[in-house]
Parts: structure tokens; sequence; C-alpha cells
């Protein structure tokens, strides 16, 4: 059980995009919600958004709505995030998490594999 995060953060202007992207291995989208949280410095890490059993469905926090969308590739087992009007209030870190549970109401004691962050930057 496991997941790559691939490199897709960096610094970006306000207004800007980015797009991140995780490759699992070692278990199914049937068996695991799939998704990223983010920790800004000086606060606790949160779910942003995630892809949940049985049908795919997608979750996002309030604060994403309307400019971030989650999309997943069955047959390479990846998920991306591409995330459209960046604010300077996505800056964070942000891990690719597995879980169990279900993803909208997981916190991060529910996450049952953490990948590796990537910084996010916006800023002008």
């Amino acid at each position: 059980l496991r997941c790559s995060c691939r490199s897709g953060g960096g610094l970006v202007q306000p207004g800007g995009s980015l797009t991140l992207s995780c490759t699992a291995s070692g278990f199914s989208f049937d068996d695991y919600d799939i998704g990223w949280f983010r920790q800004a410095p000086g606060k606790e890490r949160a779910g942003v958004s995630g892809i949940r059993r049985p049908d795919g469905s997608a979750y996002y926090t309030d604060s994403v709505k309307g400019r971030f969308t989650i999309s997943r590739d069955t047959a390479e087992n990846t998920v991306y995030l591409r995330m459209n009007n960046l604010k300077p209030e996505d800056t964070a870190v942000y891990y690719c998490a597995v879980t169990y549970e279900d993803f909208a109401i997981s916190t991060i004691s529910d996450i049952d594999y953490w990948g590796k962050g990537t910084q996010v930057t916006v800023s002008s």
C-alpha cells in the first residue's frame, strides 16, 4: 500500500494553475479512497479533495469548490488534482492520502498511507 506523488507543486502567481498527481500501487481504487490533504504554516493538516468509493464521486472542501478538480486514470492508477485560480491562502504542503474510511469525513488519524508532501506556493 503506497502512493508516489509526482512533483506537481511549485511557485505560482495568484490566479495561476497547477496540477498534482499521485500514482498508487499495492491497492485498488475499489478498496480505498484517495485524495489530498494540505498543511499550511501554523495550521493543522486538513482534507482538500478526494475520490470516494464506490462510484468515484468527488469530495471538495468548501474553500476549493469551483476551483479545484480531482480526477483519476484507473488504467494508470493515478489521481490528479487540477488547481485553478490559485489564491495565496492555498499555499501549503500538499500530501497524497489514502484511507479506508470515507474521505469526506476523514481526519489525519483516518489516513492509512501518506505520500511525500509537495510544496505549493501562491505569491506575486
